[in-house]
């Protein structure tokens, strides 16, 4: 099953939104606090997809608000864009999670949840028509790319978008997710934060 079913003919991002907060194409639905849905500049150039939400953005119901986001935020603004420039959202719209004790302990997802939540990332780059869409990391790199791309091999490049949502127009590009570079040693997370930078600044340089 997928949410295809749910989403209305031309919706904007409101009625999405609303539409996919009783959204249960999934189980990841059950245990998760809330639907995150995306956000930011309904008329965005660049969108931005990442994989999931986080335990913060679970608990707030935004993307990109914890401490990933943060320096996500930084790293745009670094980039070239204006605050308010961009939309971003995730390929997997629930927290999949394993709870420890009092801890929940993030989870990838598996193929059939981003399979289940590939209409709501379609449904929202056709009401944004970005000209860009950012794939941050492998798992929004499977979803919209598919397996013939690599985060290593083809980040940083404008590379023509043919995924979900597509127009002849967009264009993707490929880059690290920021949660990556959290998690990279203290002697080498200087530079990942860099080559995101650099990898950012090629989509701003691209709708500038």
């Amino acid at each position: 099953m997928d949410a295809s079913t749910l989403i209305p003919a031309q919706a904007d991002l409101p009625a999405l939104k609303a539409v996919a907060a009783g959204c249960t194409a999934c189980e990841l639905y059950a245990p998760a606090t809330q639907t995150v849905f995306g956000a930011g500049n309904p008329e965005a150039k660049v969108l931005l997809v990442g994989e999931q939400p986080g335990d913060v953005e679970d608990q707030r119901g935004l993307p990109f608000v914890g401490p990933a986001g943060k320096l996500l935020q930084r790293a745009v603004a670094e980039a070239g864009f204006e605050q308010g420039a961009v939309y971003v959202t995730n390929a997997v719209k629930h927290f999949r999670f394993e709870q420890r004790g009092k801890r929940r302990i993030h989870q990838t997802p598996q193929p059939e949840h981003i399979r289940a939540c590939n209409p709501w990332v379609a449904a929202e780059i056709s009401a944004v028509h970005p000209e860009v869409v950012v794939c941050l990391g492998a798992t929004a790199v499977k979803a919209l790319l598919g397996s013939k791309y690599r985060v290593t091999k083809d980040r940083g490049e404008l590379l023509q978008y043919t995924g979900p949502g597509a127009e002849e127009r967009t264009k993707a590009l490929i880059t690290i997710h920021p949660s990556a570079i959290l998690r990279m040693p203290d002697d080498a997370r200087e530079k990942g934060y860099a080559d995101l930078v650099a990898d950012l600044t090629v989509a701003a340089r691209a709708v500038a």
